[in-house]
């Protein structure tokens, strides 16, 4: 028994400071596992981003935007700290049972990453990702300073320059990343250009292990994207507006269509379907008139278009003569 816990013990050692005899970074590891890796490390960040933020919601609004790209970038680094540092492996390759593997070791079992490869990875991943979201914000901070006309127009073209040299190492790095990912689907490693350049791989931190789907997942998925697609196919044969007419028919009830000249005078002061003043007022068969415009666009979208107001069917749109009595004050 003893001597059981001695050996568990240095393959904990082991698999924490240096090789693990259990893993064989020779295997290869899905392409679709990596990526559900990285997919779930972005979701993390995001996650803790919107409770971090939930923090200040009673604040003014927008109290966090000036310094948004600096909170990101030490999130990102609190959860390399404690994630990618300690463990040398990421949230998301922990629950996929993968870790990073050192490439810059010639030998072929598994070698953890050196404090100098994490800390490297750490910069390229959140690095890129500040510089490009201050970019603009870092040219008034260079000391740039105006002296007469001269000194103003070389500083307009050293600004210019610098954000074209912006612009280039932006354009660069994303074609690289590109490419990077193009041999990635080739080859099956480093998703990123990160990983690529820092040495790091993923490998299984555990022998033999299989990436399974259960059933139940894979029919709630199917079920929900069946039902999605039926609801995107039936919704636009749906007549929201002819529905709540006839609702609201069997609901309230007809209005009557015999009432006084007041009544008439009062349901003629507005559109049936936008509300204002009728203009080039028409009727369709019933008490209520309508827009010219909005009672022809509406039937021309709908072929069966029914009153709102009252759910009478609607016949060919007819002009309305309507008097206009001037009031003096």
């Amino acid at each position: 028994m003893a001597d059981l816990d001695t050996q568990s013990n240095k393959r904990q050692k082991a698999g924490g400071l240096g090789s693990d005899p259990d893993v064989d970074p020779r295997v290869p590891v899905l392409r679709i596992s990596q990526l559900d890796a990285l997919e779930l490390d972005s979701s993390l960040e995001q996650l803790l981003w919107n409770q971090f933020s939930q923090c200040f919601q009673n604040c003014r609004p927008g109290v966090l935007t000036p310094l948004e790209p600096e909170l990101r970038v030490l999130l990102h680094l609190l959860l390399w700290r404690f994630t990618l540092y300690s463990r040398n492996s990421t949230v998301g390759q922990s629950l996929l049972s993968l870790r990073y593997h050192s490439k810059a070791s010639s030998s072929s079992q598994y070698r953890p990453l050196s404090p100098r490869q994490k800390l490297a990875l750490a910069v390229l991943t959140a690095g890129p990702r500040w510089l490009q979201e201050r970019s603009y914000h870092l040219l008034p901070c260079l000391g740039l300073s105006t002296r007469g006309p001269m000194s103003e127009r070389d500083d307009g073209f050293l600004q210019k320059g610098l954000r074209n040299a912006f612009a280039v190492v932006s354009g660069v790095t994303k074609f690289a990343s590109l490419l990077n990912f193009l041999v990635f689907l080739r080859n099956g490693r480093h998703p990123v250009l990160a990983e690529r350049l820092a040495g790091a791989q993923a490998v299984f931190s555990k022998p033999n292990v299989v990436r399974d789907v259960t059933y139940q997942y894979m029919n709630r998925e199917l079920l929900w994207h069946g039902f999605a697609e039926f609801l995107i196919f039936l919704l636009p044969l749906i007549n929201t507006r002819k529905l709540k007419a006839a609702m609201s028919l069997f609901v309230f009830g007809g209005e009557g269509s015999d009432g006084g000249g007041r009544d008439r005078q009062e349901v003629w002061k507005e559109c049936g379907l936008c509300g204002e003043w009728p203009t080039m007022p028409h009727t369709v068969g019933c008490r209520h008139v309508f827009c010219y415009y909005c009672i022809k666009s509406h039937s021309i979208a709908d072929a069966y278009l029914t009153c709102p107001k009252c759910g009478a069917e609607a016949r060919q749109p007819e002009l309305v003569n309507m008097e206009m009595q001037m009031v003096g004050r």
